[in-house]
């Protein structure tokens, strides 16, 4: 070893610096310690209310239904949330919407545990809270570039899809035992009080250089231009045609967990928790993944090889019988999914303008998050007819069709990717200066 290789060594941060750097901001560590109490919240209410709607029901469709209802409004909702995030301040905007979730969370609760709720009401409330994420999540992920600095991004994405998934493994295992113990509606009053932890992390933020804010052309003119960006920027609209598929075909498995809960795996509520956090605990090693991580080099790659380890491991689940085999099968499912998502984000981020990063992320909201209801409809249309297993495996066959595509196509938009990373204003940070001449 040289001289200078070994002084180059010497001056590597150490692994666990370089993956929790983006804490060393002030506004992330309160954004990130607020939001895991939260998010522990809502993956106890996700679980139970499943949980609860298939008791009550027993019917594939009318879980299929829930999901449609409660992820459909994020869909038509969510370019308006990225407007606002381009034209409003976005501290102010995510207390809001957070506040309103808090509220729908302790109705829910109440009408459940004075045994006063209906199908009916699960459904609005649903609907209530899908309207208030679509405006919720593009704004929030135009906020983490406000709370850190623009090197850090990448990581700032990548913990906080790890404490996302954190949240979700410990989530749906509570639910999983208050369920079983004492019922759904406690889960449901314990998410409602964990949003105090954000709102108040939010309030002592100190943003002291919000992004530029857009209001110079009218609001349809700022819409049209989001989206005119997206389908007239090749990488972009490939990494936004891929992740919508896959939520379209392949996360809606989720959707049917109870059923391979009760009915394939002979389980109950403590299992269904279970086999929820296997996938957390996937997607978290997944998220950590990332965050080691502190340049673009070869993320197009990560994409399209995680999208095909997304569909193969969705392919075992769906004909697996033994519930220690499904149990196993869920981490690397997680692991694939969440890497898929973390890097989809990034590289959209990395590629995105100022001026457009809320709209952008509107888009990636639409289509991580807005597809799923649909995705949730028909798979539990299709697991009423054709059984959830064939369902799942059908996902799983058109995410690995999706991935083959991607890869084969890739090479003719890197050098357009290369491109608009270096134009976004981050070119000349530790997490640009990676990006190869050649390769992807």
């Amino acid at each position: 070893m040289t001289l200078a290789t070994h002084i180059e060594e010497r001056a590597k941060p150490h692994w666990s610096t370089a993956t929790f750097r983006s804490l060393r901001h002030r506004n992330f560590q309160l954004f990130l310690s607020g939001q895991m109490i939260s998010v522990i919240g809502t993956w106890m209410q996700t679980v139970a209310q499943s949980w609860l709607v298939y008791r009550m029901t027993g019917s594939s469709l009318l879980l299929g239904v829930v999901g449609f209802t409660s992820q459909f409004p994020v869909f038509v909702i969510a370019p308006i949330g990225g407007l606002v995030a381009d034209r409003w301040k976005r501290q102010k905007v995510v207390i809001g919407t957070q506040t309103a979730s808090m509220i729908l969370a302790f109705v829910l609760a109440v009408l459940t545990l004075t045994h006063e709720l209906k199908v009916w009401e699960i459904l609005i409330l649903a609907a209530l809270l899908g309207v208030v994420n679509g405006i919720d999540i593009p704004v929030r992920q135009a906020f983490l570039i406000e709370m850190v600095r623009r090197e850090d991004l990448m990581n700032a994405i990548a913990l906080n899809s790890s404490m996302f998934n954190g949240a979700r493994i410990v989530g749906p295992a509570i639910a999983g035992i208050l369920v079983a113990t004492i019922g759904e509606g406690w889960c449901f009053f314990a998410n409602a009080v964990s949003y105090i932890a954000v709102i108040i992390g939010l309030f002592l933020m100190r943003i002291e250089r919000p992004s530029e804010l857009e209001r110079k052309e009218s609001v349809i003119e700022n819409l049209v231009e989001g989206f005119r960006f997206a389908h007239e920027t090749a990488p972009i609209w490939a990494l936004l045609l891929l992740i919508g598929l896959a939520s379209l075909v392949g996360m809606p498995f989720s959707v049917l967990m109870p059923i391979f809960a009760g009915q394939i795996l002979h389980g109950g509520a403590q299992a269904l928790g279970w086999l929820m956090g296997a996938t957390g605990v996937g997607a978290l090693f997944g998220a950590l993944t990332l965050a080691t991580r502190t340049g673009v080099r070869g993320l197009a790659r990560w994409v399209a090889v995680s999208a095909g380890a997304f569909g193969a491991s969705l392919v075992i689940f769906g004909y697996s019988r033994w519930y220690w085999l499904s149990l196993a099968i869920l981490v690397p499912t997680g692991y694939a999914m969440m890497l898929q998502m973390a890097c989809t984000n990034t590289l959209i981020q990395a590629m995105a303008p100022d001026r457009l990063r809320g709209r952008l992320m509107a888009l990636y909201t639409m289509m991580m998050a807005g597809m799923a209801p649909f995705g949730a409809l028909f798979a539990g249309a299709f697991a009423s007819r054709l059984g959830a297993p064939f369902t799942v495996a059908l996902g799983g066959a058109a995410c690995l069709a999706g991935a083959f595509l991607f890869w084969r196509f890739w090479p003719r938009m890197r050098d357009s990717a290369r491109a608009l990373i270096l134009a976004s204003g981050m070119a000349g940070s530790e997490t640009f200066e990676q990006i190869p001449t050649s390769g992807n």
